[in-house]
């Protein structure tokens, strides 16, 4: 049975001005320290691989989005990996943030100190053939396997850029973009509703923060979905990790079934990484974090995701199981229901702390 959601303010702004937006507030610099750990597999893959030129198209959608987005130093279109459009967010404090506008999908999350958070996997492709495979893949308008395509749509087909801005301030700029995708031929070829969603990513100091937003703006059709931040994250050594914030809790484990999984409930003060994990904690509250393994931890503070995934393949995935974790913010047990005109909001914040 879905769970209904009644109509909200969940306007998205499609702006087609020609200069960005500046909003007025003060950036909060997070004083934590990063994690410790070397930068990997990100920052190494984009250094050794052969540089791909962009195609003219994607070329005139970097172009258009400096012009029209672009803030100096702190909101920047660039061609990423495989000669993609990308957007990088710069906060003066020295964190960034990149983003694939295909998928809508966030690559990279690195501190002041340049320390990487994210994980991309190394059978990661920038060819537009698949989903990038790591960073954080946003899952819509399907969690999981079920009548359409594995984890959905949205991280397999290009997202628009729809506003950005940052904090006038001079010393303390917020960089923030907004992402925009609305159904299309193709999408509707897929699954028959008319949507808009949208993915506000905000540059915190050291915080990032991401606004999920799904509207339904038709006059006469209700849908369902599910929806999922599928985060990677990155570890020293995956034995040496453990989620906390989730004992007590229910959860259906998938590794027993992936389409009739047991419900258990969560006896341990973390969840330790000791072979193939897929559980979907329900109900699972605001706060958790991922314990890295070298004295530093990844808090993701969330509000409006309801459920919460743990997941890692084990040895399935031998060249990248020992790095990464995922800790994933879900609306996965119980589908969201939007009917005509009202809309459905969820907001993370990941951010480092000490232990």
């Amino acid at each position: 049975m879905a769970s209904s959601v009644a109509p909200v303010d969940s306007s998205i702004c499609v702006n087609a001005r020609s200069t960005p937006a500046r909003r007025w507030s003060r950036c909060f610099i997070a004083t934590r320290k990063p994690i410790r750990h070397a930068r990997r597999v990100l920052g190494t893959a984009r250094a050794v691989a052969d540089p791909v030129q962009p195609t003219p198209e994607d070329q005139k959608t970097i172009d258009d989005i400096n012009e029209i987005f672009g803030v100096e130093d702190h909101v920047e279109a660039f061609a990423g990996p495989g000669g993609l459009p990308f957007i990088r967010l710069s906060h003066a404090c020295g964190s960034s943030v990149e983003i694939s506008l295909f998928g809508g999908q966030i690559t990279s999350f690195r501190q002041a100190s340049g320390d990487e958070v994210l994980y991309i996997r190394p059978d990661a492709v920038f060819d537009r053939s698949k989903p990038i495979a790591g960073g954080i893949p946003l899952c819509f308008p399907q969690f999981g396997p079920g009548a359409i395509q594995q984890h959905g749509f949205a991280r397999n087909v290009d997202w628009s850029v729809s506003d950005s801005s940052a904090d006038p301030n001079p010393d303390d700029r917020e960089p923030e973009v907004q992402l925009l995708l609305r159904d299309n031929e193709f999408t509707r070829s897929i699954w028959p509703h008319e949507f808009q969603a949208a993915l506000t990513v905000n540059l915190h100091g050291e915080r990032l923060r991401l606004d999920f937003r799904v509207i339904n703006p038709s006059s006469g059709g209700t849908f369902d979905f599910t929806a999922a931040l599928h985060s990677y994250i990155e570890v020293v050594d995956v034995e040496r990790s453990a989620v906390v914030g989730l004992q007590g809790l229910k959860y259906l484990d998938k590794v027993v079934s992936a389409t009739s999984p047991p419900e258990c409930e969560e006896e341990g003060e973390a969840v330790l990484i000791q072979g193939p994990v897929d559980r979907v904690y329900l109900d699972a509250g605001e706060y958790a974090e991922l314990h890295v393994g070298n004295g530093a931890a990844v808090a993701l503070s969330s509000h409006g995701w309801r459920d919460a995934v743990v997941w890692n393949p084990w040895t399935a995935m031998p060249d990248a199981y020992r790095r990464f974790v995922c800790v994933e913010n879900a609306v996965a047990a119980v589908p969201i229901r939007l009917d005509p005109g009202s809309g459905w909001r969820a907001r993370l914040e990941l951010y480092v702390k000490d232990l």
